[in-house]
């Protein structure tokens, strides 16, 4: 049964109020409490990543490549390709994504790697809050593969956890955006939450800085800049 994305991210381990999911049938049902999809994957809608796209644009053409190491069925990758980057995708499970490199863990790759110096991806949450992950995968990101940028699609309440004050401490983001609009994952609804991009960039110097996405003027595909265009 497709579930609502209503409690997505939820780490508290309360009950949850009832809430809406789809059945098999397709019609729109309560349900005690919402079930996590396996893995943590929940593929991300276009305009999360065609909004990022617009705002960081100018600084991702500096890299060669995106890698995208959370790639699933290559949803992001394919918005990232269709503005003119190129884009590496890899992915721990078998999702069927076209041009994935799928059975690869983020977490095996421990060196630096000279062309994949720009991250852009929306991370499983269990690896990135302090309940289950203690931020591993921004610290893996920063301390052992020495990223030089990443954008990870988070829950807005992320930086909240209080065990996360040393990860924030020692990698505090660039950029933070911050989305206007509930993201529906699953196709069953938008859950109450809000979802920020944020951004880390060691080019950057100086505090983070917040800034303000908004659905119906940064997600916009009509006017996006294709970088296809612009170099044919």
């Amino acid at each position: 049964m497709a579930q609502s994305a209503r409690g997505l991210f939820r780490a508290t381990g309360k009950t949850a109020n009832p809430a809406a999911a789809l059945d098999a049938g397709g019609a729109i049902v309560k349900v005690a409490q919402l079930e996590r999809e396996q893995a943590d994957f929940y593929p991300t809608p276009p305009e999360p990543t065609r909004a990022l796209l617009r705002a960081e644009g100018d600084r991702l053409a500096d890299f060669p490549h995106i890698w995208e190491p959370a790639a699933g069925d290559g949803a992001m990758m394919r918005e990232i390709e269709a503005a003119g980057f190129k884009c590496h995708g890899t992915e721990l499970h078998e999702r069927g994504g076209l041009g994935v490199d799928s059975g690869k863990d983020f977490f095996s790759f421990t060196e630096p790697m000279h062309e994949l110096r720009a991250i852009v991806t929306n991370p499983p949450y269990n690896q990135v809050n302090y309940r289950d992950g203690r931020g591993r995968w921004i610290t893996h990101a920063m301390d052992v593969l020495e990223i030089e940028y990443m954008a990870l699609l988070l829950s807005w309440s992320w930086p909240g956890a209080g065990g996360l004050g040393g990860v924030w401490a020692k990698w505090p983001p660039a950029r933070v955006y911050l989305m206007r609009w509930k993201i529906d994952f699953t196709g069953a609804g938008a859950p109450p939450m809000l979802n920020a991009w944020f951004c880390w960039d060691r080019a950057w110097k100086g505090e983070t800085v917040l800034r303000m996405l908004n659905r119906d003027q940064d997600a916009r595909q009509a006017e996006m800049f294709l970088r296809g265009e612009d170099n044919a």
